[in-house]
């Protein structure tokens, strides 16, 4: 089948979980399928389009550089985001031209089936009606939570606003869209109920077993890269994995540092936490000013051995949504998750068998030095959750569901653009 796969990004450097999530899958439809690939192309990111024959016959990159949060353009996005009735978490990544691109490469191309990953590209894909609309999260419901939870009035205010706009713009795109995939059954129904669309369909999330299985329990023969083979000393009693230029993440780890930390180090005062993720903000890394116990690293080459070194993985989100791979891939690991019910939701998880969920921060703490203080409970919660994920997670599978909603979704092949253009 002859696929138009189109992103807001190339997977390379990979730092989201939509990326490996979306990475995992075409590198196994390559396999089988025609993958075009368009996306935007970050100038300072070249690894992006050199590394795209991974995972697609054909890329296209698109020059385009969304401004850095810390820019004055962003500010500016920001502002017109008060006017303007598309959320700015959709307009900051439309580069001009990118639909007429689109449109001329359809017109010159036979595609069979065309994917419109994420939500952003929606605002300028030209043929929804025909498109499959890989939707990884449901963000009206992030939003709403971002709301929620949001500091001082002023950014309550306009998460408020950003919320009612995504409401409104993500049930538009929708209901145009020929076929929606949700990444859990979760939020398939919450589409459903929120937007009233019905052709929508759920794939579970995978994660590489093989990838993460801990250096001690390789076959003999099994060899790792030399940075992940010399992670040896234990790297923190805690640990925190995810994109720290992702607001949810941010939320969850400041919440933990200032609210259930305490707590824990009440009763074990050297407990120690390492947070994993690229791009901290200043307000994660001050988190670490003057406390040892706390590390706050950026960027790493490999999460694994953060992941091997460490006791219990904390996954302590208020905001969220689609399913976080972060659990997955701990528990492929084999390390214990404590986990609030939305950090492990949309999941298929059982707990407290393959994992601990609490929502309060009391509850959080308990559960965490539980497992710091008992090696037996964690090494039980870890196997449970190992031969859970290896025996009905892998991307083998989970490429499989999406192809089956490939091969009986909309086409693109059919009437002229001009006659299929979404007004």
């Amino acid at each position: 089948m002859k696929v138009l796969w189109v992103n807001s990004n190339f997977m390379h450097p990979t730092t989201k979980g939509g990326q490996i999530r979306t990475l995992e899958m075409l590198r196994h439809l390559h396999r089988r399928h025609e993958i075009h690939y368009v996306s935007i192309a970050n100038p300072a990111q070249p690894e992006g389009p050199a590394r795209a024959h991974e995972y697609s016959t054909r890329s296209y990159p698109f020059p385009y550089r969304i401004p850095e949060k810390t820019s004055p353009a962003f500010w500016g996005q920001l502002a017109r985001g008060l006017f303007s009735p598309t959320p700015v978490a959709v307009s900051r990544f439309n580069p001009p031209g990118m639909r007429a691109f689109l449109e001329d490469l359809i017109r010159q191309e036979s595609f069979e089936c065309a994917v419109v990953d994420h939500l952003a590209p929606t605002s300028y894909f030209p043929d929804l009606p025909h498109a499959i609309f890989f939707q990884h999260n449901v963000e009206t419901v992030i939003w709403r939570r971002r709301a929620e939870h949001a500091s001082g009035t002023l950014r309550r205010w306009y998460f408020s606003l950003q919320a009612a706009r995504m409401f409104e713009y993500e049930r538009r795109v929708s209901l145009a869209s020929g076929h929606i995939v949700a990444v859990s059954r979760t939020d398939a129904e919450e589409m459903r109920r929120l937007f009233g669309v019905t052709c929508v369909s759920e794939i579970p999330t995978g994660v590489d077993v093989e990838y993460f299985l801990p250096p001690d329990e390789r076959p003999a023969a099994t060899s790792l890269e030399s940075g992940a083979a010399g992670f040896k000393t234990s790297a923190a009693d805690l640990v925190f994995v995810g994109s720290m230029d992702w607001l949810p993440n941010v939320d969850g780890v400041t919440y933990f540092v200032r609210e259930i930390l305490p707590l824990v180090r009440r009763r074990r005062p050297e407990t120690t936490l390492a947070v994993v993720g690229r791009t901290p903000p200043a307000k994660v890394t001050q988190l670490a000013a003057g406390d040892a116990r706390i590390r706050v690293t950026g960027t790493v080459p490999d999460i694994r051995p953060w992941l091997w070194g460490s006791a219990v993985a904390i996954v302590p989100l208020r905001i969220g949504g689609g399913t976080r791979l972060k659990i997955y891939e701990a528990m492929a690991a084999k390390i214990p998750v404590v986990s609030t019910t939305i950090g492990a939701e949309g999941l298929t998880v059982n707990p407290p068998v393959d994992i601990r969920i609490a929502d309060t921060p009391e509850d959080f703490a308990t559960q965490c030095l539980e497992l710091i203080e008992s090696r037996e409970q964690r090494a039980r919660i870890a196997t449970a959750a190992w031969q859970m994920v290896s025996a009905h997670f892998s991307w083998e599978h989970v490429s499989r569901c999406f192809e089956r909603i490939m091969i009986e979704g909309p086409r693109m092949s059919g009437p002229r653009m001009s006659e299929r253009r979404v007004k």
